[in-house]
């Protein structure tokens, strides 16, 4: 059986044959919900690039363990570096666009509120939707196993994400009438990668006119179009096997 994952606080000093503490929510959950006693395997991730590979040593209460480290893996940050600006989608397509992205290897995922989009995120409900994101960034993190979680932004207009794009190694915008496919952009060897999906109702004119002034070209996916929830994480795919990242 899989080793289950939790995330740890911090993972500072740990080292094979020392022990770490998993406390907190994440302890509830090991002790009262997945029962783990002494003896079982366990693994813990910090979500910023370390993992530890152990097991159990002791059990403290309903919410705190003790690991006994065998292995300690370090990730060296990802080169180039892929960030999705996902457009806001209606209902909780938002939470199925972060977690395929996620468990897919994109980087980070920068929330835009462009001016098509059906859904806006304004005060308390805005505020709670982005915990959301980042929630979902987080269980889906542990759920692939992945060692560095991506990072999920504030919400950034489109006068933000223009100057995000300005300062890509390549800046793409996702667009059915783009004129060169996805497929084959000269993608960067190093640096970042920054793409844009639009909202259901498309990237407006305007917006498009900003991106481009600030470097971003228009490209396809491929023959059909995707909805904005499944076209990041298609593209965020082609990139990875294009610069060698799922090598």
């Amino acid at each position: 059986m899989t080793a289950p994952v939790f995330v740890a606080d911090s993972l500072t000093g740990a080292a094979a044959g020392a022990r770490v503490r998993l406390e907190g929510p994440e302890g509830r959950h090991a002790v009262s919900v997945r029962r783990l006693r002494v003896g079982e395997p366990v693994v813990l991730t910090d979500g910023h690039g370390t993992g530890v590979q152990g097991t159990v040593a002791a059990v403290e209460g309903k919410d705190r363990l003790e690991i006994a480290v065998d292995e300690v893996r370090r990730e060296a940050a990802p080169d180039p570096r892929i960030t999705v600006v996902q457009a806001l989608p209606k209902g909780d397509r938002g939470e199925l666009a972060v977690e395929t992205m996620t468990e897919t290897g994109v980087d980070a995922v920068v929330p835009w509120s462009a001016s098509r989009c059906i859904t806006q995120w304004k005060g308390e409900r805005g505020l709670k939707a982005l915990g959301k994101w980042r929630s979902t960034a987080r269980e889906a993190g542990k759920q692939s196993r992945r060692l560095t979680f991506p990072e999920v932004t504030d919400a950034m207009t489109t006068k933000q994400v223009a100057r995000l794009l300005a300062e890509a190694a390549f800046a793409a915008v996702l667009h059915e009438e783009g004129g060169e496919p996805l497929a084959a952009a000269q993608l960067p060897a190093s640096g970042e990668i920054v793409l844009v999906v639009g909202p259901e109702g498309g990237v407006s004119p305007e917006e498009l006119a900003a991106f481009a002034e600030a470097g971003a070209r228009p490209y396809r996916l491929g023959p059909s179009v995707l909805r904005t929830s499944t076209a990041g994480t298609a593209a965020a795919a082609l990139l990875l096997g294009r610069t060698g990242r799922w090598g």
